[in-house]
C-alpha cells in the first residue's frame, strides 16, 4: 500500500469517527424521547400517526410481545412488496410499462428488501416501475433498516434496565428511527447526490443518437419469430443499424441516499453504485461510503450513552475500526499485486506485466483501486451489498476479503442496528469464555451471563454457518446449482458460496458470474435470508428480554474490565475464533485454491 492509499483510508476512518460522535448523541436522545427535534417538532406528526395505527405509545412491550411485532411487521412488508411486483402491470407511475415479476423472482425480491438484504437478480431499469420503487421498495429499505435499529435499541436497554419486564415499544422505536433519523438524514444526501449529477425525476426513457453508426448482422425471423433459412439450412442474415441509445430516468437520488444510510444496497440501476447517475464522482462515492458505515459507528456511542459508560461503546467501536482498518489494507494491497499471469510477450521474447499498476478488471477509472477497495470492505463490513466495481473480477484473494468480512457475522459496524446487535452478541461470547478460564461467573455491563443467555448467543451465532454451509452444500450438489456457474472449478464453488454468505447475512452483493434468477436460487436464497435476518433477531431479543430482569451486581476487584485494549483484543480474538475458523474449509476450497493455482501459473 502506497502513501496516498494509506493516507485516503486514514482520511475515511477520520471522517467515519467524527460524523458518528455527535449523530449517536443525537440518536440517543431521539431514541429516550429527550431531543428538542422530537418534543416539540415532531411530535404532532408522531402523536398522528400512533392514533392513526391504533397504537398507545406509553405502552411497553416484553421481549415475546416485540418480537411478534417485528415478525408481523415484516411478514406484511413482505407481502406488500410482493403484491406490487406482481400487480405492477395494473398501476401507475410505470411510464415505460413493464409487467409483473415471475412469482418466483417476486417472492426473493419482497424478502430481499424486506429482510434489509436487497439481493438484485434481476436488471431494475428494465424490470421495476417508478410506483414500485418508490412505494414498495424504496419503503422498505427505511423501514427495514428501522427495524435493525430498533432491535439494536431493545438489545442497549436490556443491558441498561434492570428488574424490568419490558425492552421498549417496537412501534415507538421504528417510528422515531424512521421520523428523525433515517428521513431527514436521507433527505440532505440525497441534496448532495442530486449537486453531484444524480438524476431525480419521472420521466420517460430518453432515446438519443449515438456518436457513431454500428452496423451488425442478425438472423432474419418470420412473423412467428422462427429463424428464416436458405436453400442449405443455413440461417439468413440482415443487417441491422443502432444508431440510437436508451438512457433510463427516474427518482434515483432519494432511493439511493436510504440505500446507502440504512445499509440496503439494491440499485437503482443494475450496475448499483458504479452506474454514473448513482455514483458520478468521487466525492460522491466518499459520502455513500461514509453514509453506510455512519449509523453502524454511531450505534455504538448510543450503546455507551445508553449504559451509563461511554468507555464500553468506544471499546465496541474501536474493535471494529481495527478490524475494517486491517480488511481494507489487505483488500487494497492484493488488488494492487494483480494477477501475475498477465504478461505481454515482446520481439525480444521478453515478458513485461500488464498490470503492473494492479487489477484494475472490473473497476471504474475514476474511483481506481483505493476507493473501489476501501468500498468493497466497506459494503461488505456493513451488509450493505452495494458495488463500485464488479467483485467476481476481484483478484482470488481480493474476492477473499469481502467473502470472510461477511462470514465474520456483518459485525464490522454491520448492517444498521445487526452490525452492533451482532457484535454485542460476541462481547458475551467473549466475557463467557474469559469467565471460563479464569473460573468466574461471567458478566458484562453489571449482569451476569448464564445458561440462557449463552444458550440464545449460541443460536445467533451459529444459525448463520448452518445455513450457509448447508445452502451452499446444496447449490454444488444439486445440478440446478451447478447450471448457473460460469466458471468452473474453485471460482465456479466460490460463486456458490459467496452467493449463501451474502443471503444469509443479509448483504445483497454478489460474485455476478453465478446465474441466480431461478426458481431453485429465487426460492432457496429467500429462505436463506428471512432465516439469516429473524433467527438472530428473536434470540438477541430473548437476551435483552432476560437481562433486563437481571439485577445490576457491583464492579468487583474480579470483574473482568469490558472498556479496555484488552477486552478488544478479547472481543477480535471471539469474532475470529467463530466467523473465521468455521469457515476456514470452504475458503480453502475457494479462494485460497484459486489464489495458489493463480500464483503457480495454472
Amino acid at each position: 500500500m502506497n502513501s496516498y492509499n494509506l493516507f485516503h483510508l486514514t482520511l475515511f476512518i477520520v471522517v467515519l469517527v467524527a460524523v458518528a460522535i455527535p449523530l449517536g448523541r443525537y440518536m440517543t436522545a431521539v431514541l429516550d424521547g429527550s431531543s428538542v427535534v422530537v418534543r416539540k417538532l415532531g411530535q404532532p406528526v408522531e402523536r398522528l400517526l400512533y392514533r392513526l395505527a391504533g397504537v398507545d405509545p406509553d405502552a411497553e412491550m416484553s421481549w415475546k410481545e416485540y418480537a411478534f411485532a417485528v415478525l408481523i411487521f415484516n411478514a406484511l412488508g413482505a407481502l406488500a412488496v410482493y403484491g406490487f411486483l406482481r400487480l405492477q402491470q395494473w398501476l401507475p407511475a410505470n411510464p415505460q410499462g413493464f409487467g409483473p415479476m415471475t412469482p418466483d423472482a417476486a417472492f426473493n425480491t419482497a424478502v430481499s428488501f424486506t429482510t434489509n438484504t436487497n439481493w438484485q437478480n434481476y436488471t431494475p431499469e428494465t424490470t421495476v416501475s417508478y410506483l414500485t420503487q418508490m412505494a414498495a421498495l424504496t419503503v422498505q429499505n427505511f423501514l427495514s433498516a428501522a427495524t435493525g435499529i430498533a432491535v439494536a435499541i431493545a438489545m442497549i436497554r436490556g443491558f441498561a434496565r434492570h428488574t424490568a419486564k419490558t425492552i421498549g415499544n417496537f412501534w415507538v422505536d421504528v417510528t422515531r428511527t424512521t421520523l428523525f433519523v433515517l428521513i431527514p438524514i436521507a433527505f440532505v444526501i440525497a441534496l448532495v447526490f442530486i449537486s453531484q449529477g444524480a438524476i431525480q425525476n419521472l420521466r420517460s426513457y430518453v432515446d438519443v443518437p449515438t456518436v457513431q453508426v454500428t452496423t451488425y448482422q442478425v438472423p432474419k425471423t418470420d412473423a412467428q419469430g422462427n429463424a428464416v433459412k436458405d436453400a442449405n439450412g443455413n440461417p439468413v442474415m440482415q443487417d441491422v443499424k443502432a444508431d440510437k441509445q436508451t438512457i433510463a430516468m427516474g427518482p434515483l437520488a432519494s432511493q439511493e441516499a436510504i440505500k446507502m444510510l440504512g445499509t440496503n444496497g439494491g440499485g437503482f440501476f443494475n450496475a448499483n453504485s458504479a452506474h454514473p447517475y448513482e455514483n458520478p464522482t468521487p466525492l460522491a462515492n466518499f459520502v455513500q461510503m461514509v453514509a453506510m458505515l455512519c449509523i453502524g459507528a454511531a450505534l455504538c456511542i448510543v450503546f455507551g450513552r445508553t449504559v451509563g459508560d461511554q468507555r464500553q461503546g468506544y471499546a465496541v467501536l474501536a474493535a471494529m475500526t481495527i478490524a475494517f482498518a486491517v480488511a481494507c489494507w489487505g483488500e487494497i494491497v492484493f488488488e494492487q499485486s494483480g494477477n501475475p499471469l498477465f504478461t505481454s510477450l515482446h520481439v525480444d521474447q521478453t515478458r513485461s506485466a500488464l498490470q503492473p499498476g494492479g487489477n484494475m478488471e472490473g473497476k471504474e477509472t475514476r474511483f481506481g483501486i483505493a476507493d473501489s477497495g476501501i468500498f468493497t470492505v466497506a459494503t461488505t463490513s456493513a451488509s450493505c451489498g452495494a458495488v463500485n466495481n464488479m467483485h467476481d473480477s476481484l483478484t482470488p484473494m481480493g474476492g477473499f476479503v469481502p467473502l470472510l468480512m461477511m462470514q465474520l457475522g456483518e459485525v464490522v459496524f454491520g448492517g444498521v442496528g445487526s452490525g452492533l446487535y451482532g457484535m454485542l452478541v460476541f462481547a458475551l461470547l467473549g466475557v463467557f469464555i474469559a469467565g471460563l478460564m479464569i473460573g468466574r461467573t461471567p458478566e458484562y455491563i453489571g449482569k451476569k451471563i448464564e445458561s440462557y443467555e449463552m444458550k440464545m448467543v449460541s443460536i445467533a451465532v451459529l444459525v448463520m454457518p448452518m445455513i450457509v454451509l448447508v445452502g451452499a452444500s446444496i447449490g454444488v450438489l444439486s445440478p440446478l446449482g451447478t447450471t448457473g456457474i460460469s466458471n468452473p472449478g474453485a471460482h465456479g464453488f466460490s460463486q456458490i458460496l459467496y452467493a449463501f454468505t451474502s443471503a444469509t447475512n443479509n448483504n445483497g452483493s454478489a460474485f455476478a458470474g453465478l446465474s441466480v434468477n431461478t426458481p431453485f436460487y429465487n426460492v432457496l436464497l429467500a429462505i436463506a435470508m428471512w432465516l439469516g435476518r429473524f433467527v438472530p433477531v428473536v434470540a438477541v431479543l430473548a437476551i435483552a428480554g432476560s437481562l433486563a430482569q437481571k439485577k445490576r451486581i457491583a464492579t468487583t476487584e474480579g470483574t473482568l474490565p469490558t472498556h479496555g485494549p484488552l477486552f478488544v483484543v478479547l472481543l477480535l480474538g471471539s469474532v475470529l475464533l467463530i466467523g473465521a475458523l468455521t469457515f476456514v474449509p470452504a475458503l480453502a476450497l475457494g479462494p485460497v485454491v484459486e489464489h495458489l493455482s493463480m500464483i503457480s501459473g495454472h
